[in-house]
C-alpha cells in the first residue's frame, strides 16, 4: 500500500507536529496512519518491535477531532496498557489468553487525547529483563545495530520509535524500563513521579508503587504533551498528587533558571561502568556549566546492596503473584513460563513474608537519603546504564545455570537458596548492566534519560537526570534546554535512510 504522505515527510515530524498538520487539514489522519503502516512494513521484519499489529483497525479508528494528538498513531506496550477486547500477553505464553475486559486508564486517556492505536510492542516476559527477547515473541533488535538489544522492558517501543514507525510509543518503568530503552535507542524517556499517572482500574499502585506508565519519544515536547494527556488521578486511586501549576507542554518552554546539579558516575552496586557511559555524563556536565548551571560531583548516600536486595524482593513477590494469576484465571501451566521466570516465582513463594514486608519498608530509607541529597541539589546527573547494549542472546542464561535452576525447581529448594546467600549474587548479576535506574523506582521520584552522546561507532548513550517527587516540570525544562543546546533529532536521519 502506497501512502499519500511520503515517508521522507512523515519521518520529519514529531507527534505534536503531525497533529498540527492534521488539524490544519494539510494531511488526513488516514494518510498519516498509512505512512506509519508503510514504515512498519519496511522495518519491523528487521526489528521485531511490533508483536501485535492492528493496522486495519487503526485506519478506521474514530478519534476526537479537537484533542492534542488527534489522528496521530501510537503503539502500546504489551505489558499493562490494556486495550478493551485485545490481548495483553505481558510477553508470556502464560498470558496469551489474557483479553482485556476494559481499557486501562492510560489507554482510555490516550484515546481521549486523539491517538490512534497501531498495535502493541514486544516486551520480555513480565517485563523482567533489560533485554527484549521473550520465548513468546523472539528477540527485538536495536535499529542502530540490529546485532544488539534495544533494551527492556520497553524494548519493542524503543526500537519502533527510533526507527520512525511512530513518533512516540507506550512504555512503563518499574526498574528502568522507559529509561533503558531510551538510552539504547537514542530517545527521550521520562519516568513520572509515583501517582502522576493512574494505574487504574486494574491496580492501585503498579508494582506496589515502583512502576509508572508513560512513553518513549523522539522529542521532549511529545513527552511533555503526552504527560498532560495521561496525568491525573482516577476514581479509587490510593492518593492524589498536586498537578503542575500549568501544563507541562507550556512549562517546558520556560527556562529552569540556574540549577544545582549533583553528578556521580560510579555504580551504587560497585559494578563496572563503561567508559562511554562515564564520558556521556562528563560531556553533559560541561554543557550544563556552559548553560549556567552549578555542577558538583556528589552522590546520594545509601546502601547500594540493600537497594538491590529490596528491588529483587519486589521481583520475587510480583512474579509469583503473576504466575499464580495466570494459572488460576487463565489456565496456564508451569511449562508456559520461561525457566528464569519460574525460578524467580519459586523464590517469591518461599520468601518469608516478614522479610518481604521488611524490604518494602526499607524503601523509606532510600527516599529519606534522596530527600537529604535534594536539600543540597535540585537534580542529579548520572549514567542511565552502566554498559552499552548487549548483543542479542549474550545475556541468555548459560547451560550450566539452566541445569542448576531446573534442579532447584525440581527440589523446590527456594528456602535453601534464600538461606545460602545466593540471592545477593543474583541481584548483582541481574542489575550489573543497569545499576542506576532502580533508585527512582523505589523512591517514587521522576527521572529521565536524555540522548546526549554517541559513540565513535554511532551508538547512542543516554544520561539520566532525577529530581524530587513532583519535579517533572523542572526535568522537562532542562531537557528542552539540552535539546536546543545539543540537538539530536537530525541523527535519526541515519535510521530513516535504512536500518543497519
Amino acid at each position: 500500500m502506497e501512502a499519500m504522505m511520503k515517508q521522507s515527510e512523515y519521518l520529519r515530524y514529531d507527534a505534536v507536529a503531525l497533529a498540527d498538520l492534521i488539524r490544519r487539514g494539510e494531511v488526513s489522519s488516514r494518510e498519516v496512519c498509512e505512512a506509519a503502516v508503510e514504515r512498519a512494513a519496511q522495518v519491523n521484519g528487521s526489528l521485531n518491535a511490533i508483536c501485535y499489529p492492528q493496522f486495519s483497525d487503526a485506519l478506521e479508528q474514530p478519534h476526537p477531532q479537537d484533542a492534542p494528538f488527534s489522528g496521530v498513531p501510537l503503539l502500546l506496550k504489551d505489558l499493562a496498557q490494556e486495550q478493551e477486547g485485545h490481548p495483553c500477553t505481558y510477553g508470556s505464553r502464560g498470558f496469551k489468553a489474557n483479553i482485556a475486559a476494559k481499557n486501562s486508564e492510560f489507554v482510555r486517556r490516550a484515546l481521549g487525547g486523539g491517538l490512534v492505536i497501531l498495535g502493541r510492542t514486544a516486551t520480555p516476559e513480565f517485563g523482567l529483563k533489560a533485554v527484549t527477547e521473550s520465548r513468546l515473541w523472539g528477540p527485538s533488535r536495536n535499529p542502530w545495530d540490529t546485532r544488539l538489544t534495544p533494551g527492556g522492558s520497553s524494548g519493542g517501543s524503543g526500537a519502533a520509535v527510533a526507527a520512525g514507525i511512530v513518533p512516540m510509543a507506550g512504555a512503563n518503568d518499574g526498574g528502568g524500563s522507559i529509561r533503558i530503552p531510551a538510552a539504547y535507542n537514542g530517545l527521550f524517556g521520562l519516568k513520572p513521579s509515583r501517582g502522576r499517572i493512574s494505574s487504574g482500574p486494574f491496580m492501585g499502585e503498579a508494582w506496589t508503587g515502583a512502576s509508572s506508565d508513560h512513553v518513549v519519544s523522539r522529542t521532549v515536547r511529545d513527552s511533555a504533551t503526552m504527560l498532560d494527556v495521561v496525568a491525573g488521578p482516577a476514581s479509587g486511586d490510593p492518593f492524589v498528587i498536586p498537578p503542575p501549576a500549568e501544563p507541562f507542554a507550556r512549562l517546558m518552554q520556560k527556562t529552569p533558571g540556574p540549577l544545582r546539579i549533583g553528578v556521580f558516575t560510579s555504580s551504587p552496586y560497585h559494578t563496572e561502568v563503561a567508559p562511554e557511559c562515564v564520558a556521556a555524563v562528563e560531556e553533559t556536565a560541561r554543557i550544563l556549566e556552559n548553560l549556567g548551571h552549578h555542577v558538583e560531583y556528589a552522590r546520594p548516600e545509601f546502601d547500594g546492596m540493600a537497594l538491590a536486595r529490596c528491588y529483587l524482593g519486589l521481583y520475587f513477590g510480583e512474579v509469583s503473584a503473576l504466575i499464580e494469576k495466570a494459572k488460576t484465571q487463565l489456565g496456564a501451566k508451569d511449562e508456559d513460563f520461561e525457566l528464569d521466570t519460574r525460578l524467580i516465582g519459586m523464590l517469591g513463594q518461599t520468601m518469608p513474608l516478614a522479610e518481604y514486608v521488611s524490604r518494602r519498608q526499607q524503601w523509606n530509607e532510600f527516599a529519606r537519603a534522596l530527600g537529604a541529597y535534594f536539600s543540597r541539589f535540585d537534580l542529579y546527573l548520572c549514567p542511565t546504564t552502566g554498559q552499552l547494549p548487549a548483543h542479542i542472546g549474550e545475556l541468555d542464561t548459560p547451560a550450566h545455570l539452566q541445569f542448576a535452576a531446573r534442579l532447584m525447581l525440581t527440589l523446590k529448594a527456594g528456602r535453601l537458596v534464600h538461606r545460602s546467600g545466593q540471592v545477593d549474587q543474583m541481584a548483582l548479576e541481574s542489575l550489573a548492566r543497569t545499576p542506576f535506574t532502580q533508585l527512582a523506582n523505589l523512591t517514587g521520584t521522576p527521572a529521565m534519560s536524555v540522548p546526549m552522546h554517541w559513540t565513535s561507532a554511532g551508538l547512542p548513550v543516554g544520561v539520566q537526570f532525577g529530581g524530587c517527587h513532583g519535579s517533572e516540570g523542572t526535568l522537562f525544562q532542562l531537557a528542552a534546554q539540552l535539546e536546543e543546546a545539543s540537538p539530536w533529532f537530525s541523527r535519526y536521519e541515519r535510521l530513516d535512510a535504512g536500518i543497519a
